[in-house]
């Protein structure tokens, strides 16, 4: 046991000096972070950050507009259920480019993208709930509202679908690595332990499922459980464990040989505690580099599907289907629509690729 635990201190030891490993654990750690909080982060926290605003579509970053906020009716919902999954019901915001008081309602002129001037439209007192007199609306429900990205084609805020969109990447990466961790240790170590025919029928299932794409694959079942957000999940965790099984057959052969597993099977343990309690514990150091790079990878395919549309579905902001809604602005003059989401699946995956190769170097017993 303290065998175990100095080589534990001493794999940490050797991370914490990997200066890229240290830095790209830190980020998928603020990552984590954001996606928690994220609808508490968000300036638009309705349900997929889904406020509309067509008058202000495709703007820079750093636009900034006066918004007109009629309030919705409210709605029961707790606030567990708002801080998951955002507001159900929103309330209506309008882009105005200048208002006035005029009787007993309050005259906004509509924000136009143009010089010409707005639709102007009147609003009366009964709409806005907090407010006792017209005068008071101004200072109630009118805000200066700044877009710190921009916003998308259909004037939704980028910053809020994009802080959003980390759920999805770092959900698909992990729902999918648990599933073929599952399934590829499971498959990999019985392979490896019991061997002869059980191994053989292990073996073929696993190469005829490694000669099929990747892609080609993941489509197929995506189209055969529907699409969805949780369908996708499960199709990207059954293609991955492949790999996995491979890697935990081969450790489990070489373990399984030397004494300790000897002398456990002598003093008549059964075969599932030697896996479970003696084989697997000294056969994971690659199981857990894998991971890291399959976690890289379901990220990436993630992106692929909701680019293709049958990733996560629209309103759900997915960074990969923002990719797609925008990839023909970067010849029309606005590339940052297409490029910011591009920057950040790249940093999340470089990040995983780079704490990979710091923990295959910190668990590499020969350094």
């Amino acid at each position: 046991m303290k065998t175990s635990t100095s080589l534990t201190q001493l794999a940490l030891q050797k991370f914490k000096k990997n200066f890229w490993g240290v830095f790209s654990f830190v980020f998928i750690l603020v990552c984590v972070v954001v996606a928690i909080f994220a609808y508490a982060l968000a300036p638009d926290n309705s349900q997929d950050a889904n406020q509309m605003h067509l008058s202000i579509h495709s703007k820079a970053p750093g636009f900034s507009v006066q918004m007109l906020t009629i309030p919705s009716e409210i709605t029961s919902q707790n606030s567990i259920s708002e801080f998951f999954f955002g507001k159900k019901n929103a309330d209506t915001e309008i882009p105005i480019s200048a208002y006035k008081i005029k009787d007993s309602t309050l005259q906004a002129t509509l924000y136009t993208s143009d010089s010409s001037e707005g639709l102007q439209k009147e609003y009366a007192l009964h709409l806005f709930s907090q407010a006792q007199q017209v005068k008071h609306i101004p200072e109630h429900y009118i805000s200066e509202k700044k877009f710190l990205l921009g916003t998308d084609k259909y004037g939704r805020d980028l910053l809020s679908r994009m802080l959003i969109g980390i759920r999805i990447s770092l959900g698909i990466g992990f729902i999918a690595v648990l599933i073929s961790l599952i399934i590829g240790v499971s498959l990999g170590a019985i392979a490896g332990y019991f061997g002869g025919k059980v191994d053989a029928a292990i073996m073929w299932i696993i190469n005829v499922t490694w000669s099929i794409p990747t892609l080609l694959l993941v489509i197929a079942i995506t189209l055969a459980l529907g699409k969805g957000f949780w369908q996708v999940f499960i199709a990207v965790g059954l293609t991955m464990w492949v790999e996995v099984a491979r890697v935990v057959r081969g450790q489990v052969m070489s373990v399984k040989q030397m004494q300790y597993v000897t002398a456990a099977r002598a003093l008549g343990f059964n075969d599932f505690r030697i896996i479970t309690k003696h084989i697997l514990p000294n056969a994971m150091a690659p199981v857990i580099i894998i991971s890291a790079a399959n976690f890289a990878s379901a990220i990436l395919i993630e992106s692929g599907l909701s680019f293709l549309g049958i990733g996560a579905q629209p309103p759900m902001p997915s960074w990969g289907g923002i990719i797609k809604d925008h990839y023909a602005y970067i010849v029309l003059g606005k590339p940052w629509l297409a490029i910011v989401p591009g920057l950040a699946i790249m940093s999340l995956v470089t990040a995983f690729m780079l704490i990979g190769n710091a923990l295959r170097d910190a668990l590499d017993v020969k350094s």
